[in-house]
C-alpha cells in the first residue's frame, strides 16, 4: 500500500484481505507451524494475521512493526503464540510504540538491539541473528 514497487490491489484494501492473503501464501506454500518474522510495514499483514490465526504460527518476530495500535489490548492478552519483541533503541518511533501493544502477549520476550535504528537488523545483523536463533531454539 504505497511502499515498494507493487501496484495497488483491492485485496490488500482491507485488514480482513491482508490475512487472507498471507493465509493463502502460506498455505499455498505448504507451511505448517512457521515462524512469521514482521519489520515495519509489514505489520500490517502480520499483526491482524497474528490476532486471526496466531495458532497457526509456531512464533512471531515482530521488529517495530506498524499497525499494533489499531487492536484492542485484550485481543493480544488472549494470544498463546511465542513472541520475540525486536526493535533498535535509537528507534523512537515504531519500536517504543509497538512495544506498547505487544508486551501484552503473555508468551513475548523482547530483545533491545543497542545502537541500531528502526532498521535494526540492517545495522546490527550479527546482535538480530543471534537474538532469532536463540529464540527459535527455544521453540524446539
Amino acid at each position: 500500500a504505497g511502499h515498494g514497487d507493487s501496484p495497488p490491489s483491492d485485496a490488500v484494501a482491507t485488514e480482513r484481505g491482508r490475512v487472507a492473503l498471507l493465509d493463502r501464501v502460506l498455505r499455498e506454500l505448504a507451511l505448517r507451524r512457521p515462524v512469521l518474522v514482521s519489520p515495519s510495514m509489514s505489520g500490517r499483514f502480520a499483526v491482524p494475521f497474528l490476532l486471526a490465526r496466531g495458532a497457526r504460527l509456531a512464533g512471531f518476530v515482530p521488529i517495530a512493526p506498524a499497525g499494533t495500535a489499531e487492536h484492542p489490548a485484550q485481543r493480544y492478552r488472549q494470544l498463546q503464540t511465542p513472541t520475540l519483541i525486536v526493535y533498535g533503541d535509537g528507534d523512537a518511533g515504531l519500536g517504543p510504540r509497538a512495544l506498547r501493544r505487544l508486551r501484552l502477549l503473555p508468551r513475548h520476550r523482547v530483545a533491545v538491539l543497542r545502537g541500531a535504528g528502526h532498521a535494526c537488523y540492517v545495522q546490527r545483523p550479527r546482535d538480530f541473528h543471534g537474538a532469532l536463533l536463540a529464540f527459535l531454539r527455544q521453540l524446539g
